[in-house]
């Protein structure tokens, strides 16, 4: 019994301790003063009868609002769930007069033994207990009460969520929004205190947050939102991507509605409403320490041997945050560092492209959305990559230096050489290199290799150094490294630049290295290696080996950024569209079985083999990954009006298509097939049927292609066999009867061909004019109106107008119309609708209209626009030319009422 009431009591007396930490006055039944503070926790009070003696009553601006139940270190405190609850229920009359009560209980509910702390939350929807740190303050339950008396029907978050406004997609890829409904939908059911969303690089998670951040605090009733990012230097990324977020609705930034700040020496801002860190910074200001400013990365690199132990904090209490953002954090940080992400009272969401055993462990399993890189190649998210593997004889087995060599030697700490002779034989092992042992001839043939193959295999045809990102094994390494790089290419010190913590204006190199066209190496450790986005980059580039699969995965990352063709060019003038990055590996990085293959993964196979067997149904699950990375290549080369055909004849979204075949070849969707009896060559088929039945497809594809693809022979030798003038109309002969055949075999899926060889009231469109100009442009074509006009003045045929001049696209029309027979002579289509207008103006006057100088002003600059487009509409009205005279209202004024009948029988007349 003695002992028992002695554990009792060192219990209270912890509880004390920590009430009075968090800002609570303590006080005994007969000192009671409420009037001592915000928060007053009473000691031993008797509650009504039959339902016993409470250990503590808080109460809260003067009113009881909860009650803790204290017991000895090491019981167990859901065991005693009930005997809180009965006090919470149990007010004396004196006490209930002046008490907050929930269905007839006082809301806030603690046990405690000391060491341990539960906590229910009446206010919340289904409430239960939860663990906490430490006890909350004063001033947080009078917050809650406060947001309790103001929205009674859901006071808390966990109530909020469960409402949430609709999502505005319109700025989201399908990735992002199954994201932020996923994480909402594990906020609102409560089953978990933690989501992890797994998203590919460059898919755009950060963005994703920012969404989730802003919906949280703007609805969900969130206050404060944590921001981790793996180093400091992210930080500013992050900055920047919450500063240029347009809010939906009035379109406000981010910003602007919200404060958002980085976690400074100056402590946690009181405004903030997104604090933006590196956990080892909130740990330090934990600790009670100032954090720098400045980049530091003894403190944003540190990891300690062991997890860290955080005590109570009053000026950083647990509840803090309800939102704990991960945002692409170091794999520690569910390890060793995981003490300060338990410390808060919030729900923590974890973003990762990589997420591991124990990445899944911290999160509960609670997976709320999957995004694979594969996915996101097919989404033109990101583009696919290619290995370019480099062997050197030093890099595979290491060396030996012979005893009495006089070798150089570098002070580590001071970068002082020496020059001494070598006692012994030195024998060094590869996995030595660059670590006890530096090899300039090894890194020079690595580099020298790199820069001899670039243009010839790598990429070929290029004539630019693609942006290339070298990974080095420490700095030392890094500084050797830029050194030779720059003596292998022969240039100055801004093509190449050492990008580390160490490194003087670091993030002005690296926002050079992002839009500069003179810098085209960078070599890095850390600093580039996740999370930094470098979009124009095409080459990474390892010259250090990595042990771990997920920080592979974002070094790997860096390189898979899509870009705007303009943004790209920019920087790499030589090059057209990103369809691509290479990894460059000199150690064996990708020969890990953590490496996964990258779609295309059949070399030397054309697009339209893979397509002849996608029709025959005889693809392999290789060349089936292979297509869909080529057919994503070459999405990334269409315009927009190509993509937007291209999607016509396939009948859906070729991403869906794409999408489809990167399913199929999924390990995890073959497993689920398997598990209900399925074959792999079953899902195949189905992921390749879009494209086997539909012929149409597979030509328009192959059709496309050879438009956006230009071959520049470079080995073949030229040699002049003869010149001499010459008549010959042979090829023009040809080309007019190709020309007819073509306009036969393509009348029904051409719009143009078939509007302009029917008769009847309706007319072919600029925009179908355009499609048939798009479609005969095309190899193996390459037909255009001057060189059709051109043939058929060779053979003969009297052409109207200059033969050889440049034709107007409109000219396509007279010379269909002339090739089916519709029209009995070849006249350009502008000299046609003048002839037209003028016999159009003789019949008005035939019939007693005269046009006035104004009338006939709008008339000849109507026809104008017929002659160069085959249509015009009254909406042309609010275009130039016309615009300089009032546009429509001008046109009402001086054509008079009728003036929309005369414009559409004068449309009409023209374009017959």
């Amino acid at each position: 019994m003695a002992e028992r009431l002695a554990a009792e009591q060192r219990a209270r007396v912890l509880i004390d301790s920590q009430l009075a930490a968090a800002g609570w006055a303590v006080q005994d039944k007969q000192g009671m003063n409420l009037f001592a503070g915000q928060g007053v926790a009473v000691r031993e009070v008797t509650m009504a009868s039959g339902h016993g003696r409470a250990d503590y009553l808080l109460y809260v601006d003067k009113k009881a609002v909860g009650v803790i139940e204290a017991k000895p270190q090491g019981n167990t405190l859901s065991g005693v769930e009930w005997q809180s609850a009965m006090y919470a229920e149990g007010l004396p009359a004196e006490v209930r007069l002046k008490a907050l009560t929930v269905d007839g209980r006082l809301p806030f509910v603690f046990e405690s033994s000391g060491s341990e702390l539960h906590f229910t939350n009446g206010f919340d929807p289904d409430a239960r207990s939860r663990g906490l740190f430490h006890f909350p303050r004063p001033e947080t339950l009078a917050r809650i009460l406060r947001d309790a008396d103001a929205n009674p029907e859901a006071p808390t978050w966990r109530g909020k969520v469960r409402s949430m406004p609709e999502l505005d997609v319109t700025r989201l890829r399908p990735a992002q929004i199954e994201a932020v409904r996923g994480i909402e939908r594990s906020l609102a059911e409560q089953r978990y205190k933690r989501s992890l969303v797994q998203m590919a690089t460059g898919a755009g998670k950060t963005y994703t947050a920012v969404t989730e951040s802003y919906r949280l605090l703007r609805h969900g009733g969130f206050g404060r939102v944590l921001f981790l990012v793996d180093r400091n230097n992210l930080a500013d990324q992050t900055l920047a991507e919450f500063q240029d977020y347009n809010t939906p609705g009035d379109g406000r930034k981010f910003t602007e509605v919200y404060n958002v700040d980085k976690l400074t020496k100056a402590g946690l801002l009181a405004s903030s409403s997104v604090v933006v860190s590196t956990i080892q910074r909130v740990f330090k200001v934990l600790q009670g320490n100032d954090v720098a400013d400045v980049d530091d990365p003894h403190l944003d690199g540190y990891i300690p041997d062991e997890p860290v132990t955080v005590s109570y904090n009053p000026n950083m209490p647990p509840e803090t945050f309800d939102l704990v953002i991960v945002d692409e954090a170091h794999r520690s940080i569910y390890g060793v560092w995981q003490g300060v992400l338990r410390y808060f009272d919030a729900h923590i969401v974890g973003l990762t492209a990589t997420p591991g055993k124990q990445t899944f462990g911290f999160f509960e399993q609670n997976l709320v959305s999957e995004y694979t890189y594969q996915e996101s190649v097919a989404d033109l998210v990101n583009v696919d990559f290619d290995v370019y593997r480099i062997r050197t004889e030093i890099s595979e087995q290491g060396s030996e230096i012979p005893a009495k060599t006089i070798v150089p030697k570098v002070d580590r700490r001071t970068r002082m050489q020496r020059l001494e002779a070598l006692d012994d034989d030195f024998t060094y092992t590869a996995r030595q290199l660059d670590r006890a042992v530096t090899s300039k001839s090894q890194i020079r043939t690595v580099l020298e290799t790199f820069r001899d193959r670039l243009f010839t295999e790598i990429f070929p045809g290029r004539s630019t150094v693609p942006k290339t990102l070298i990974f080095a094994k420490d700095d030392a390494h890094a500084e050797e490294i830029v050194t030779l790089v720059r003596e292998v290419f022969g240039k100055g010190n801004d093509f190449a630049a050492k990008i580390t913590y160490t490194s003087r204006d670091a993030k002005k190199q690296l926002q050079a290295f992002r839009t500069s066209p003179t810098m085209r190496i960078a070599i890095t450790v850390d600093m580039i290696a996740t999370g930094t986005d470098v979009k124009p980059l095409e080459c990474v580039f390892f010259l250090r080996d990595v042990r771990s699969g997920q920080y592979f995965e974002q070094m790997k990352g860096r390189g898979a950024r899509t870009i705007s063709s303009a943004d790209f060019q920019a920087v790499t003038p030589d090059a057209e569209t990103k369809t691509r990055f290479v990894i460059v590996d000199a150690v064996g990085v990708t020969e890990h079985a953590f490496c996964d293959a990258p779609l295309n993964r059949v070399h030397g196979v054309g697009m339209k083999r893979l397509l002849d067997k996608a029709a025959a149904l005889t693809l392999t699950e290789d060349e089936t990954a292979t297509l869909a990375s080529r057919l994503a290549k070459l999405e990334l080369t269409l315009t927009d009006a190509e993509r937007a055909e291209l999607d016509g004849v396939a009948g859906r979204s070729m991403r869906d298509i794409v999408r489809g075949l990167v399913d199929a070849v999924d390990p995890d969707t073959q497993i689920k097939h398997a598990a209900n009896n399925g074959e792999v060559q079953e899902l195949l088929d189905r992921a390749i049927e879009p494209i086997a039945a539909n012929p149409e497809l597979r030509a328009r594809i192959l059709e496309l292609r050879a438009t956006h693809d230009r071959v520049i022979d470079e080995v073949s030798r030229d040699v002049l066999l003869d010149a001499h003038g010459v008549v010959d109309t042979s090829g023009a002969q040809a080309l007019v009867e190709s020309w007819s055949d073509y306009l036969k075999t393509h009348r029904s899926e051409i719009t143009a061909i078939e509007l302009l060889t029917e008769s009847g009231n309706r007319r072919a469109s600029f925009q179908d004019i355009k499609e048939l100009a798009d479609r005969i442009a095309r190899p193996p074509r390459n037909w255009t109106s001057d060189t059709l006009w051109r043939a058929y003045g060779a053979i003969g045929v009297e052409v109207g107008g200059n033969a050889a001049g440049h034709r107007k696209l409109t000219d396509l029309v007279s010379l269909v119309r002339f090739a089916v027979g519709a029209d009995e002579e070849l006249v350009p289509y502008a000299d046609r609708v003048k002839e037209r207008y003028a016999g159009w103006l003789a019949q008005q006057a035939q019939a007693g209209v005269v046009f006035t100088e104004a009338q006939r002003w709008w008339l000849d600059r109507i026809v104008s626009v017929i002659a160069a487009s085959a249509e015009f509409s009254t909406t042309d009205l609010d275009e130039a030319p016309f615009t300089e005279r009032g546009g429509t209202e001008g046109a009402l004024r001086d054509l008079g009422d009728d003036a929309g009948d005369l414009i559409d029988e004068l449309s009409t007349e023209l374009t017959a």
